[in-house]
């Protein structure tokens, strides 16, 4: 057998052996009392927008690709998960403290002027994540009253 044979065999073996080692799913269909919209007042619009553009990776509830199956790419997601809900997770926001849900709110507004989010790779896969002007208009104003509420709560 020769050389060039042995390596794609090789190849083909550990990519089939890979695809047994997956990554825990980030799934849960549950609304969790500390998640964003029970904490401040949340338009339809605005739930929809962040459930589109921000859930998958920051909550609890990532609505999968089928891609996300194949391994390596099941790691990377999961990667990816694990690092957008580390700085930002709005199943629980309400577990914050004030001082830091404040923040995370200007880390939105941030996110969105700055255009670092979504992120240009799930942007790529997933076209209805692309804020248009409106959106984004319409997340930065319910960033304000929500930063508002949230003041005035305490």
């Amino acid at each position: 057998m020769s050389l060039l044979k042995k390596i794609l065999l090789s190849t083909g073996v550990v990519i089939i052996v890979i695809q047994f080692f997956r990554p825990a799913l980030n799934k849960s269909n549950h609304v969790f009392d500390s998640d964003i919209s029970k904490i401040v007042s949340t338009s339809d619009s605005v739930q929809a927008l962040l459930k589109n553009t921000c859930y998958d990776c920051h909550s609890n509830n990532t609505d999968y690709p089928w891609y996300s199956n194949i391994q390596p790419v099941g790691w990377l997601m999961a990667k990816h998960i694990r690092k957008g809900k580390d700085e930002l997770n709005y199943s629980e926001f309400g577990s914050y403290s004030l001082r830091r849900q404040l923040s995370k709110l200007d880390g939105i507004t941030n996110s969105i002027r700055d255009d670092i989010m979504p992120l240009s790779s799930y942007k790529l896969m997933h076209k209805n994540s692309i804020l248009s002007t409106y959106e984004k208009e319409l997340l930065n104003k319910w960033v304000q009253q929500a930063r508002d509420s949230l003041s005035v709560k305490n």
